[in-house]
């Protein structure tokens, strides 16, 4: 009898203990899509394991109010959210408010694509750890192709007049609001992810180059805006001068686009079984801006980090550590089509079975344009707004390409002046 009370009370000692050790923490994650609901589920299997509870804080989608919301989180010391999904390059401009994961990373960050593990560094510290891959991708309706009997398109000029022919096909069969080709025109920093891969492909820069020298003012770069600009009112409606990711989705998925450029998260709603489109959709490198052009997709993707203001870091770097590990990983890329930054999954069966395009893949990562964010530092987000709203300006009409590049070089060196970072 003795025995047993003392088991009872060793028991409820226990419970109490793992009572007192518990905490809750918050994480926010985007609602981009399926990945709020792909975030909850990995959340929710780590607070079962481990007794402690999550509270997921939801973000506006635009990835531009998002860094703002940090931004005045973090500057005024707030403990309100232990760890953040950050946007790849918003590193280098959050850092001095995250914590040093250097210590619980180290031993694993080697597992991850290079390109993701160098978004994640500041100063030779571990600031974050790679959570997904990204990178502009092309998205086609394979059964128009093959009904126009036209081949994927290799270049800016194939995909204009594909995307024209279609179009037309399609309205005389009564289809009045059917489009050639829809991406993100809206003045955020999805615009200068699209302007970048426009650029790189006519082998204009990065709009800084590694040196930090502003390469933006060259005739390559207006020649790319030029045609992006022409597909305005042809065939991409004028709306999409206010489309995010989830506006151009929607018109591509109900059917009513040729060809759309997204992130690879919009394969598997495409694939869904209330998706209109499901099974007739394709994937493919983003066309080259001519034949001596190339293939350029910008290096997007997700990372995590935990706050310096957090009070429970270290269960708040451990759920960041299970998030970012192989086995929520390629959950993820199973059921979300969210791209893994561990190598060797590249080379599941499973993933790929659920991805088929996964294995191309690794290499449009590794090969990838990144933005200028590790050499302009905390003045990224300035050289991005005014990267992106010079180029709404050209899309919009407002301005001519090499008047609103002319006026976007000297205002760039103007930030330039103070130094980078």
């Amino acid at each position: 009898m003795s025995r047993l009370i003392a088991c009872l009370t060793l028991a409820a000692g226990l419970l109490t203990s793992a009572s007192v050790s518990a905490v809750e923490i918050s994480i926010s994650c985007s609602a981009l899509g399926k990945e709020y609901e792909i975030c909850k589920q990995g959340v929710d299997a780590w607070a079962q394991k481990t007794g402690n509870t999550v509270k997921i804080v939801s973000t506006p989608n635009s990835a531009t109010e998002r860094l703002a919301l940090y931004q005045q989180l973090l500057a005024a010391g707030a403990g309100d959210i232990d760890v953040f999904q950050i946007d790849v390059v918003w590193t280098g401009i959050l850092a001095d408010h995250l914590q040093d994961l250097t210590a619980k990373g180290q031993s694993v960050v080697s597992q991850h694509l290079p390109a993701m593990v160098e978004t994640s560094r500041v100063n030779e510290k571990l600031m974050a750890m790679p959570w997904f891959a990204d990178a502009g991708l092309l998205y086609y309706r394979k059964d128009l192709l093959d009904k126009y009997k036209r081949p994927v398109p290799q270049t800016w000029s194939d995909l204009t007049e594909t995307a024209r022919m279609i179009q037309e096909g399609e309205r005389k069969e009564g289809k009045g609001d059917f489009w050639g080709y829809v991406w993100q025109g809206r003045a955020y920093e999805g615009l200068t992810t699209n302007a970048l891969e426009w650029i790189a492909s006519y082998n204009g820069g990065t709009i800084v180059d590694e040196k930090g020298e502003v390469t933006i003012e060259n005739p390559k770069a207006v020649e790319a805006l030029k045609t992006a600009a022409g597909w305005v009112g042809t065939i991409t409606p004028e709306g999409v001068l206010n489309y995010t990711e989830e506006e151009s989705r929607g018109v591509f998925q109900a059917g009513n686009a040729a060809f759309m450029r997204n992130w690879p998260y919009a394969w598997a709603l495409a694939q869904g079984a209330d998706s209109t489109i499901k099974d007739k959709v394709g994937i493919a490198p983003l066309p080259k801006g001519g034949a001596d052009g190339r293939h350029a997709g910008t290096l997007g993707g997700q990372l995590l980090a935990v706050s310096k203001y957090s009070k429970n870091a270290d269960v708040a770097i451990d759920l960041v550590m299970y998030l970012t590990g192989q086995e929520e990983q390629k959950r993820r890329a199973v059921q979300g089509s969210f791209n893994p930054t561990i190598v060797s999954l590249y080379g599941d069966a499973d993933i790929a079975k659920a991805n088929p395009f996964i294995g191309d893949l690794e290499d449009v990562f590794s090969n990838a344009v990144a933005r200028p964010a590790t050499v302009t530092g905390q003045n990224y987000n300035k050289v991005s707004t005014e990267f992106f709203n010079a180029v709404h300006q050209v899309l919009s009409k407002r301005a001519e390409p090499a008047q609103a590049l002319n006026r976007l070089d000297r205002d760039l060196k103007r930030i330039k002046r103070s130094g980078w970072q």
